[in-house]
Order: structure tokens, then C-alpha cells, then sequence
């Protein structure tokens, strides 16, 4: 499986971006996906995962209320809505797929990783 994030950028506190994660060459509707994180000078980190069936959706609690991580299974892709941006939220955001991630929050249940897309929020 191969993943190709996008959709990062430069923006302001307070506004909003949308990532994307496209799927290629594999079954995508059998992966659970996630959205990870990595802050200059920090380690990796998790952000938001989706199951499969869609049915089950996790958050660290510094997202929650404010990221939505949703799947279209149909376009193989999944996406990470990110409003109400701060500046801590500046990191390269990673995708990844894995087919037994359990709640989805660990690194080293994912088998595929995309390549990362840079988010810079500034005051």
C-alpha cells in the first residue's frame, strides 16, 4: 500500500485546513488509518484514527472538539478537517494503515506510512 498525504500549509491561528491521504495498491477498505504527528525537536505523535467499517474514531485529547478524521472508502482516501488551528499544532503530519491497530493510538501497529505533509500555524 502506498500513501500519498497532501493538503498541508502555512496559515494563521484560527483557521482551517483539510489534509488528505490517498491510498493506492492494496484493499484500503480492510486498512484502519490514522494521522500522526511530529513537532521540530519532539517525537512522533498520534492524532486521529478511523477504523475500517468507519464505525470507530479515536482523538488525543489536544484535537478533540476541534479535528475530524473521516474516510471516503470509495475514493481510497482518508482525511484529517483540522479547524480552529494553534500554533502547537505546527508539526509534518503522517498518515499511515494497519490492519489490527486496536484503538489505533501506536505507532508500531501501522504497516504503510505516507510521507508527511508540513502544517505551520502562526500567531
Amino acid at each position: 500500500v502506498q500513501l500519498q498525504a497532501s493538503g498541508g500549509g502555512l496559515v494563521q491561528a484560527g483557521d482551517s485546513l483539510r489534509l488528505s491521504c490517498a491510498a493506492s495498491g492494496g484493499t484500503f477498505s480492510r486498512y484502519a488509518m490514522a494521522w500522526f504527528r511530529q513537532a521540530p525537536g519532539k517525537e512522533r505523535e498520534f492524532v486521529a484514527s478511523i477504523s475500517w467499517s468507519v464505525l470507530n474514531t479515536y482523538y488525543t485529547d489536544s484535537v478533540k472538539g476541534r479535528f475530524t478524521v473521516f474516510r471516503d472508502n470509495a475514493k481510497n482516501t482518508v482525511y484529517l478537517q483540522m479547524n480552529s488551528l494553534k500554533p502547537e499544532d505546527t508539526a509534518v503530519y503522517y498518515c499511515a494503515a494497519g490492519l489490527y491497530v486496536g484503538q489505533g493510538d501506536v505507532q508500531s501497529n501501522y504497516d504503510y506510512w505516507g510521507q508527511g505533509t508540513q502544517v505551520t500555524v502562526s500567531s
